[in-house]
């Protein structure tokens, strides 16, 4: 049985769609803060057969939470605080998303100007479409 000690201060992210957790570890710009991390795949689940756990280590004042809910809203945010969890944060979609996606469409803005940030607004929740807020092309999973 593999183990991983618990935290002391930090973030679980439990309830990772099995195979996503790198995607994760780079939208959250993890490879670039100078925290602990450790990323659990393919772990037993009873509830999903099988998930993935990222576990982050140190205050994350700095860590943009929202994109999770884009990538995945049934992710469970675990945030602990001297060794309890103190909180358990259930994601939704965001209602506006900042560079996790990029604009197809040739003629827009963000092709041109790059230094243009990629702004997306959730125009349909149920389908989970974003569209782009400078020329309204649709994106949806």
């Amino acid at each position: 049985m593999l183990n991983i000690s618990g935290l002391n201060e930090g973030i679980v992210l439990d309830h990772i769609q099995a195979g996503r957790s790198l995607e994760i570890y780079y939208h959250l710009g993890l490879d670039r803060l100078e925290c602990q991390v450790a990323i659990i795949k393919n772990a037993r689940s009873n509830k999903m057969g099988r998930k993935d756990i990222i576990k982050i280590e140190g205050p994350m004042e700095n860590l943009d939470l929202e994109v999770l809910g884009y990538i995945d809203h049934n992710i469970t945010v675990n945030i602990i605080q001297n060794d309890v969890i103190v909180e358990k944060k259930r994601l939704k979609l965001p209602k506006k998303i900042t560079n996790v996606i990029h604009c197809k469409n040739p003629r827009c803005i963000t092709s041109i100007e790059q230094e243009l940030p990629d702004i997306f607004y959730l125009s349909d929740e149920k389908t989970e479409t974003y569209r782009c807020l400078y020329c309204d092309e649709k994106y949806g999973k």
